[in-house]
């Protein structure tokens, strides 16, 4: 094909696996309801300093990664897709820098291409292509600031070197105020031991302040505004978000040191198969700068998240782009040899997943059915299955012609998997798909009320009303609640039938309700009123009384 035509291809698959399925289902809870409703307040609010999560302070991480989800509901509307646009940006930005990237280590367009298609089809990046949350954002400029680390350290002209070194800077910037401090470390994580090995300090010193200067000046604005705003911001994010996540025994999402070296294995599908056969050309080049940087780039992060105490899953997508660089350079070395065996084996493997997973959804169905009165879900999922196996075996069959057949299997995980979710997961996880059949009724209610964070972001988006009281729960709120003049915001259980009589008075009340186990034995008793019911959710709306 032509360059026009490779590229209009690419185009196509990104609209129709990736971006279609954006506004298939709804918003799964704990994360896509946070950043949908904290994008929202941005644009209601028109607060653009201090981040707040329905009407409460929450400093847990900086701004611009609120920022971008909030442009996403400005441009394409307060909506699935303008939820989770950023993400899906920033997957694809990351894509064609790796596309790029490699063009520069090897020259050499197969060896690109094959790179950008690793990347792009790894479980954990593509699942995360449509999932609103702040990790494919972070990557990206994590991402940016390496490549554009590896090409200041390569560069050949004095103009190249300065221009690269601001990128890095702004990369970094940019980073630190997605996520923090991370960004600023994890370049210098990879910077000084590579400069160590090849003796390039020279322009560690002497360009390295200009990229200081660059990410000090995108950071100052925001950071010196936010402390004007909440002195206390920087006290508690430092202290809270990243000395006590990654040292304190109490640390969130608590993980052992191993929680990785499995997961990157998960991570890596439909491609883990190849991991062997990539790390062993790797290091038989360790002599080669190129791959040095890259394993430096690997390695080195993920030692560092994996020392940490507070690990979750997405932490590590930014080790995952030096993995398909080496990848690409492997298999691209095989398929010009016609050697098919490492190719041979993950088609092997694919096709294994798919035979086990057959099983256990049958022992499931069989045993306590997953799906009950389902036929069109349960249909789907058996699709995504038989065709992930089939493209297993096509690529054990034939290895070398067709190496890419396990896109296609993932591109259809990516695209059918959210719709062949059974009922009661989406009615557990996904509560906006039940609070939206409600909306206009919940419009004209006086006062909102949940017992779940997930419910109650999910009501304060669609309804755009960030004042909903929580009801026995404070979670990841307890900081913004604890400011005297929001104690109103929550309500403990002993207490809820005294404060549900005295609001009811001033209006009507709606109560949605999530249990956990389904049993709704931890729910509070409600008189009477219009009940409505789905799965684990409940919602009752009470009229106003004299």
């Amino acid at each position: 094909m032509s360059r026009v035509q490779q590229w209009s291809l690419i185009v196509l698959i990104f609209v129709l696996f990736y971006a279609l399925p954006l506004s298939n289902h709804g918003l799964w809870i704990p994360d896509e309801t946070r950043y949908a409703q904290i994008g929202q307040e941005i644009l209601l609010s028109g607060d653009w300093v201090s981040p707040h999560f329905m009407g409460l302070r929450y400093f847990e991480k900086p701004i611009a990664g609120y920022w971008m989800i909030a442009a996403g509901q400005a441009l394409f509307g307060e909506n699935l897709v303008g939820v989770r646009i950023a993400s899906l940006l920033a997957t694809a930005m990351s894509t064609l820098l790796i596309f790029l990237l490699a063009q520069r280590i090897w020259h050499n367009r197969r060896t690109s291409w094959l790179a950008a298609a690793f990347y792009a089809s790894f479980g954990l990046i593509a699942g995360q292509a449509g999932y609103s949350n702040l990790d494919p954002q972070f990557t990206w400029w994590v991402n940016l600031s390496l490549a554009a680390l590896w090409c200041a350290l390569n560069a050949s002209t004095i103009q190249q070197r300065l221009g690269l070194w601001v990128v890095l800077g702004l990369a970094c910037g940019m980073g630190f105020l997605t996520k923090g401090f991370l960004a600023l470390l994890l370049p210098m994580l990879i910077a000084v031991p590579y400069a160590v090995c090849h003796k390039c300090f020279k322009p560690l010193l002497k360009f390295g302040p200009l990229a200081v200067l660059v990410a000090l000046l995108v950071c100052a604005p925001w950071a010196l505004s936010v402390h004007a705003r909440e002195a206390d911001y920087w006290s508690f994010f430092f202290w809270h978000e990243h000395i006590r996540r990654f040292a304190a025994e109490d640390a969130q999402h608590l993980r052992p040191w191993w929680f990785y070296l499995p997961l990157m294995l998960a991570a890596t599908l439909p491609w883990a198969g190849l991991l062997p056969v990539s790390l062993k050309h790797a290091w038989r080049e360790r002599s080669s700068a190129d791959m040095v940087f890259l394993g430096l780039w690997l390695v080195l992060p993920f030692l560092f998240f994996s020392l940490s105490r507070g690990k979750l899953p997405t932490y590590i997508m930014p080790c995952l782009m030096p993995l398909a660089l080496m990848m690409a350079h492997a298999i691209d070395r095989r398929l010009s040899e016609h050697e098919g065996a490492a190719l041979r084996f993950n088609g092997w493997i694919n096709l294994g997943i798919a035979v086990i997973a057959s099983g256990g959804l049958v022992f499931v169905q069989w045993k306590q059915p997953v799906y009950v009165d389902e036929p069109l879900a349960l249909s789907l999922i058996v699709i995504v299955i038989v065709v992930w196996g089939l493209c297993g075996l096509v690529q054990a069959i034939m290895p070398i012609r067709l190496w890419y057949a396990p896109l296609l299997g993932l591109w259809m995980l990516i695209a059918i998997l959210p719709a062949a979710m059974p009922a009661r997961v989406v009615n557990n996880k996904t509560p906006d798909t039940f609070i939206a059949t409600h909306l206009p009724e919940l419009m004209n209610v006086t006062h909102l009320v949940s017992n779940d964070l997930g419910a109650a972001s999910a009501l304060a988006w669609l309804t755009k009303r960030p004042d909903v009281t929580l009801y026995g729960t404070r979670g990841e709120l307890k900081y913004g609640l604890s400011y005297p003049e929001h104690s109103h915001r929550s309500v403990a259980p002993d207490a809820f039938q005294a404060w549900l009589h005295e609001t009811r008075k001033t209006g009507s009340v709606a109560v949605v309700l999530r249990s956990k186990d389904g049993s709704g034995r931890h729910l509070p008793q409600l008189p009477g009123g219009r009940r409505y019911a789905s799965g684990h959710l409940s919602l009752v709306i009470l009229e106003q009384t004299p």
